[in-house]
């Protein structure tokens, strides 16, 4: 799955994700395990059917992304 996070137009970000959901734009979310929860539920609550995984570090999420630093969110785009 993190390979699609290299190759696929995408957000990173809490704003940016939520911006992408409520406008119809998002495909799948990926949420750290390891981000704060009182981050990630509002995010949680607004993909509604859309596909989360969850299974992931912030690190990884970063890093499968091409960024030096960690990401809570990161959402592929249709």
């Amino acid at each position: 799955m993190l390979t699609e996070l290299a190759s696929r137009e995408k957000v990173i970000g809490v704003k940016q994700s939520a911006r992408a959901i409520r406008d119809g734009r998002a495909q799948r979310v990926f949420l750290a395990c390891d981000a704060d929860e009182l981050v990630l539920e509002p995010i949680r609550s607004a993909c509604g059917s859309l596909p989360v995984e969850e299974g992931y570090t912030m690190a990884q999420l970063g890093r499968a992304c091409g960024i030096a630093v960690g990401a809570a969110v990161v959402t592929v785009l249709n």
